[in-house]
């Protein structure tokens, strides 16, 4: 019976656009721990509890106010709206990062952020592979292959 349930909601998740934004869409972890569960309710298990607030996570269906969403690992499940804010961040990826002054890799280096590292994503212009971040207190510029956190030709100002 849950497997049939599990499905039917699944089906309305994709359909419901609850909030009437598009979907996916990026968004960032609002608390410091925040639970991910298997499904769009809190009598589902727990199966993850993230710790690391303003991490950013793709949202991928919508269920009443249950939001399933996906991390840059790949992992997928469903946590509440209250604990997801609209303010963008982002995550290096792969080795260690160069962030620079301009978007210029022949420019000036202000900083070198390691993979994993978090920070808010302040633009991304049209028409370029840059976007303007802020890593610790220290404003440069990635290049969108460099992190995970915003979407290919994806313009923010």
């Amino acid at each position: 019976m849950l497997l049939v349930f599990a499905a039917a909601v699944a089906a309305d998740a994709q359909q419901d656009g609850s909030s009437g934004l598009p979907l996916p869409r990026f968004v960032s972890l609002r608390a410091g721990e925040v639970n991910l569960r298997t499904g769009p309710g809190v009598q589902y298990p727990i199966e993850w509890i993230y710790q690391r607030q303003s991490l950013p996570v793709e949202i991928i269906a919508e269920h009443t106010t249950w939001r399933k969403i996906r991390d840059w690992e790949g992992a997928q499940g469903w946590v509440h709206q209250s604990m997801l804010g609209a303010k963008r961040s982002m995550i290096v990826v792969g080795g260690t990062r160069n962030v620079y002054r301009k978007p210029d890799p022949a420019g000036t280096v202000v900083a070198r952020a390691e993979p994993g590292v978090i920070g808010k994503l302040a633009a991304c212009p049209d028409g370029t592979e840059w976007c303007r971040v802020e890593i610790e207190g220290i404003e440069g510029w990635l290049k969108r292959s460099d992190f995970w956190g915003v979407y290919r030709g994806e313009v923010l100002e």
